[in-house]
Parts: C-alpha cells; sequence; structure tokens
C-alpha cells in the first residue's frame, strides 16, 4: 500500500512548493550516500504480497474494509481495490531459517484471514490475474477509499489531457481497449521482495536486480489469462505497464525496467526530478531529514526493480531495493522459494568480479525480460558470456547454483537452501509454473474462466507448490 496523504485537491503553489523541497531533500540524500551515514547492518529481507478476495463463484468480491476491521492485523492492509489485500512480513535479518520462518509467518497470517473472510462468504485467492475478473469489475467504485487512490486517479487523467487508457496486447489472442481510470492497477496482483543493503553496495544489486527480471518473470510466470483471452505468460507486466499511462515520451514512463544501469543509487532519485512530473505534492511539516517528499514522489513511480529509502528504529537510513516482477502465487511454498532463489541470485551477482552488468548490454536485458513475460520458460535470452539460450536451461545450469553459492554466503543453512532451491529446481525439471498449468488446463477441460479459478483455488489450497499440480 502506498503513503496515504491528507488530502487530494492540488494547487499550482503546492506543486511548486513540494517540488523545491523534493529537490533539497534528493540534495541530502545525496550528500549522505556520498558521506556513508546509512545503516551498515546486516542485509534484511521482507515482502509484501497482494491478494484477491473472491465470492462463491469466484469472482472478486469488494469486502476488505470489513475484514479488515474485524482482523485488526497491521500486517494485512489495504490495496487499490476493494477486492484486493496486502499481507506484510515482518523483516528478517538474512541468515540460518530465514526463509522457513518467512514461510510461518505468512501461512499463519493467510490462514487467520483466509478463516475470518468465510465469515462474509469470501475466499482468498494468490494470482497475478484472477481469470474470472472482467473489465466492469474495474471501476471506481470497488476502488478503496483512501484518498491517495482518488488523488493519483485524478492526477494520471490530467497528465492523460483527460484521454482514455488505451491498451493492446498481443500475445496468443489479441486484446483492445480503452479505459476511463486507473482501476486496470488492481488486476494485476505481485509479490514484493525489499531486500535491504549497505547502501555502498546499492547500486550494484539495483543492476543485478534487473539483470535477474528476466530469470524470475519466466520461473514465477502466473498470469497467462486477461478477461478470458490467452496473452502473455506473465500478462501483468503488459498490463501494468499500459494501466499507468502519462502521455509524454518513453522517458516519462512510471512503470518500466528503467533507462539503463546506474553508477549510483542516486541517479534513479535524480530521475525522479528529471523525468516524472510530480503526482501528489502534499507538503509535510517534517524535518527535512525525513526525506518525507523525496519517499512520497519515488512512491508514485513504479519501476519493476525500484530503491526504497526507510529508517530503522534509532532513526537511522537504510536502502532497500523492492523486486517487483514476481506475480502472487500460486502458494506459500511457491512464492517463498521463489524469494530463496531471488535473493541468492541477486547477492551473488552484486558481489561479482567483474561486475556483471559490464558483460551484458542493457537492451538485452530489456529485450529479455519481455521474451521471458510473454514466453515465461520457453523465452530464449542472452546472459553473461556471450551466452544465448532457453531460461530455462539457464536456470537450472547456471542460476541454480549461483543462486546457492550466494545464500551460503549470507550464512544460510545447508537444509534451507536445499529445501527452498529444491522447489525451484523441480519447477524447472517439470516446467510447470502458474502459467504453464493454466494454460494445460485450459487445452484439456476449455476456457471455463471459473472453473479454472476453481480449480487454482483448490491446488492452492492443498499447500502442494504448483509443480506437482495435476491438471
Amino acid at each position: 500500500m502506498g503513503q496515504e496523504i491528507t488530502y487530494s485537491h492540488f494547487t499550482p503553489d503546492d506543486f511548486a512548493r513540494f517540488s523545491q523541497r523534493l529537490k533539497a531533500e534528493t540534495e541530502l540524500l545525496d550528500e549522505w550516500l556520498r558521506e556513508g551515514i546509512f545503516s551498515q547492518s546486516k542485509q534484511v529481507i521482507g515482502y509484501e504480497l497482494e491478494a484477491w478476495l473472491v465470492d462463491e463463484k469466484s469472482k472478486p468480491m469488494p469486502v476488505n474494509q470489513p475484514l479488515l476491521d474485524y482482523l485488526q492485523d497491521p500486517l494485512v492492509v489495504p490495496e487499490l481495490a476493494r477486492f484486493n489485500l496486502e499481507f506484510n512480513s515482518t523483516p528478517l535479518r538474512l541468515g540460518g531459517e530465514v526463509f522457513s520462518n518467512l514461510a510461518k509467518e505468512l501461512s499463519d497470517t493467510w490462514g487467520r484471514c483466509s478463516h475470518l473472510a468465510n465469515n462474509w462468504g469470501a475466499r482468498l485467492a494468490m494470482i497475478g490475474i484472477l481469470p474470472t475478473v472482467v473489465e466492469r469489475d474495474l471501476n471506481p467504485d470497488n476502488m478503496s477509499s483512501m484518498q491517495r487512490y482518488q488523488a493519483l486517479d485524478e492526477q494520471l487523467r490530467k497528465l492523460r489531457g483527460g484521454a482514455p487508457i488505451e491498451l493492446e496486447i498481443r500475445g496468443r489472442d489479441r486484446l483492445s481497449f480503452t479505459h476511463q481510470d486507473v482501476m486496470l492497477e488492481s488486476a494485476t496482483t505481485s509479490f514484493q521482495i525489499h531486500l535491504e543493503t549497505d547502501s555502498r553496495l546499492a547500486g550494484r544489486l539495483y543492476n543485478a536486480a534487473k539483470l535477474i527480471s528476466a530469470p524470475m518473470v519466466a520461473i514465477a510466470a502466473n498470469s497467462p489469462f486477461l478477461f478470458g483471452a490467452q496473452l502473455w505468460d506473465e500478462t501483468r507486466i503488459a498490463l501494468f505497464e499500459q494501466a499507468v499511462q502519462v502521455g509524454g515520451t518513453e522517458l516519462n514512463k512510471r512503470v518500466t525496467l528503467g533507462r539503463g544501469y546506474v553508477n549510483s543509487i542516486i541517479d534513479c532519485f535524480w530521475a525522479n526530478i528529471d523525468y516524472h512530473r510530480v503526482l501528489l505534492p502534499q507538503l509535510m511539516e517534517l524535518p527535512i531529514e525525513q526525506l518525507a517528499h523525496l519517499r512520497l514522489h519515488n512512491g508514485t513511480i513504479w519501476r519493476w526493480n525500484r530503491p526504497l529509502v526507510g529508517f530503522n528504529g534509532a532513526g537511522i537510513p537504510h536502502i532497500r531495493i523492492e523486486h517487483r516482477v514476481v506475480p502472487a502465487g500460486p502458494t506459500v511454498t511457491d512464492a517463498i522459494a521463489n524469494l530463496a532463489f531471488y535473493t541468492g541470485a541477486v547477492c551473488a551477482l552484486a558481489h561479482q568480479d567483474p561486475p556483471p552488468e559490464a558483460q551484458l548490454p542493457f537492451p538485452s536485458v530489456l529485450d529479455n525480460f519481455y521474451q521471458a513475460a510473454r514466453h515465461g520458460l520457453r523465452a530464449e535470452i542472452c546472459w553473461l558470456g556471450s551466452v544465448s539460450g532457453s531460461v530455462a536451461a539457464l536456470c537450472e545450469r547456471r542460476l541454480l547454483p549461483l543462486a546457492r553459492q550466494g545464500l551460503e554466503n549470507l550464512g544460510i543453512g545447508d537444509g534451507e537452501i536445499d529445501y527452498w532451491l529444491g522447489v525451484i529446481a523441480q519447477r524447472l525439471r517439470t516446467g510447470q509454473n502458474g502459467a504453464t498449468w493454466q494454460r494445460a488446463w485450459v487445452e484439456k477441460h476449455g476456457p471455463d474462466m471459473r472453473r479454472l479459478t476453481e480449480a487454482y483455488l483448490k491446488g492452492q489450497e492443498s499447500g502442494h507448490p504448483v509443480h506437482q499440480w495435476v491438471v
């Protein structure tokens, strides 16, 4: 969930004063990074999981607020739509059995929320795009009541000059339509991985996150259908990028893999000023050291890998990289396995010498990303050292050993590594992730989105990872 605001109508003076404070805070962040005052503690991991609430017909059910009011759990918060929820983790230091601990917490929170949802006749679903969602579900009446969302919709519409959002996605089918508001974004639920890092390593980690984005999309793909059309294996990538349209050039797009690698993580925050208009100019009477305006503006730019600034209990700032390419689901086990694989691989890449970003031009990284989103595990991509071929083979032969090395260096136990990377290894060997299972189910049983969703929920509620699901 994004940072809430207290009002949603802004004046030209609000924009001017906000921009002044944004520039001053960015200059201060630049100074802090150069002086090395950031927290240098051991790396910390966490996540955000976006989920759906569905009714007895497996359709979106907009009842998040009464459920949240009853649940009263700070780890479960509203999302853009009233049929979405966001599950957050307690941040944990990397080491030992950290992934099993994260899995237990998520399982416990999910189970408690699922039990209470039954009081409203609702079920929980973790899936990138819900197969049963239709365009009329994505309307302003189903928007959560937070002022942030109302203001975002209003400001994005202004940047488009009042024009509708125009979408076109070409996959196995072609889907083309227009839509009036930001609610399209609510159809794209994800599992966002947060990795806190030494600020001196943040630029390297950010570049490594971009490099690993294509394999992560391929491994985790779970969104092959939208409005009944068979599109990309991870259609969520195309849908989110087109759902937040602002006009202007490619440089102004709010949802991208970025323009290239960075020399320092501060490059991202200067780019926020240079290329992205302020959307929510809420003025806050807070000390400049809290970077409140910088953080609010950064939260309205949805890079697939996004640097974030936070503060610990002692007020010391830290940098974390938010990896946003992974869809929700299919199960808790699959989600935490994705997190473990990413953590090991990205940390290993960030420490390699020579830097891997020097070995793969950024245009190849971009092409890899969209090939993986379109074709999932069947994608052909380029890799370091002029290697090219199947992303599944690359992951099995190169990235799994790399992830193991990275996790060992982080002090993760052998049994922990064997279990969580074993889930990824089995997914690669069977070739079955959420997207391939959904496509195979439809090929066998026909394009009945309700029955597909019911079968998916049955698999999810079994607790078995997706590579074990039968069609």
